[in-house]
C-alpha cells in the first residue's frame, strides 16, 4: 500500500493533488510547525498579468501546530478571494459548477486554517475525481522526530511505500528510514501545460486554475505530469550531494 504524507494547503498546485492521486491514502500532516510564507495558507492564481497571491490571513503565535493555527477573522480575505476568482475565472469554459461552490465554501466563518483547507481539498477532489481516503495525522499516533514521524504514520495505516516529494527527501534520516523495511518512491513531476484563458501559459499555479479551464479533462492532464522514482540510491545520493555543499 502507498501513502503520501503531507501538510495540508490552501488551493494546491497540481503536484499535490497527483500526489494524493497516485496514493492508496493520504495523511495530512496537521501535527507539524505552521510554516509563514510557504504554502499552508496562500497559493497563486492566473491573471491577465501573470499571477497573483491567495493568503489567508492567520494569528501569528510562532511557533504553533498547523491544526491550532488560527485564522484573522478581523480582514475580509474572504471578500478578496472571492472577488479574484470571480474577475479571472468567472469567463472561464468551466467555471460552473466549480466556481460557486468554492466560492461558497471560502464564504463560511472559518476559525482554523488546518479546518478550511481540508474543505477545500475535499471539494477540489470531488470535481477532479480523485477518491484516495484522506486521514488527518492528528488522529493517529507517532513520534515527533521527523523520520520516525513518517514511519509511524506509514505503518498507522497499513502503508509498505512511502511516497516522497523531492524536498522532503533533505530532511529525512535515509538510513533509519532504509532500515524501517519501507519501500520510498520520490515524486518528479513533470508540470504539463495546457489551455489557460489568458497567454502565455504559466505554471506551477492552484490546481483551480486547471479546473476553471479544462473541466472534465482535468484529471487526465493532471496524472500526464505523473512521474515517481524508487529511491535505493537516495542514501548514496545524498551523501554525494553534502559532501558537494561542503
Amino acid at each position: 500500500m502507498k501513502v503520501a504524507i503531507h501538510q495540508p494547503q490552501y488551493l494546491p498546485w497540481l503536484g499535490y493533488a497527483d500526489k494524493i492521486d497516485s496514493a492508496d491514502v493520504f495523511v495530512l500532516l496537521d501535527t507539524v510547525q505552521f510554516k509563514k510564507h510557504e504554502w499552508q495558507n496562500r497559493n497563486r492564481i492566473r491573471t491577465k498579468d501573470e499571477w497573483q497571491w491567495l493568503t489567508v490571513p492567520v494569528i501569528d503565535r510562532f511557533p504553533e501546530r498547523i491544526d491550532r493555527v488560527e485564522i484573522n477573522s478581523r480582514t475580509d480575505w474572504q471578500r478578496k478571494h472571492c472577488q479574484a476568482l470571480r474577475l479571472h475565472y468567472a469567463k472561464a469554459q468551466f467555471w460552473e459548477p466549480v466556481g460557486p461552490d468554492l466560492l461558497g465554501l471560502i464564504e463560511r466563518p472559518w476559525s482554523r486554517l488546518a479546518e478550511l483547507n481540508c474543505a477545500v481539498l475535499d471539494l477540489l477532489c470531488r470535481y477532479l475525481g480523485i477518491t484516495t481516503p484522506r486521514i488527518l495525522a492528528s488522529t493517529l499516533i507517532a513520534h515527533e522526530e521527523p523520520t520516525e514521524r513518517l514511519i509511524d504514520l506509514c505503518r498507522a495505516v497499513g502503508g509498505s511505500t512511502y511516497l516522497a516529494g523531492q524536498g522532503g527527501v533533505n530532511y529525512m534520516d535515509l538510513d533509519r528510514f532504509r532500515d524501517s523495511g519501507l519501500l520510498m518512491e520520490v515524486q518528479a513531476y513533470r508540470h504539463p501545460s495546457y489551455s489557460q484563458r489568458y497567454q502565455p501559459f504559466v505554471s506551477h499555479l492552484s490546481v483551480v486554475d486547471l479546473l476553471f479551464n479544462c473541466g472534465p479533462k482535468s484529471l487526465e492532464i493532471l496524472r500526464s505530469g505523473r512521474n515517481w522514482e524508487r529511491a535505493e540510491f537516495l542514501t548514496d545520493y545524498s551523501r554525494r550531494d553534502a559532501e558537494t555543499r561542503r
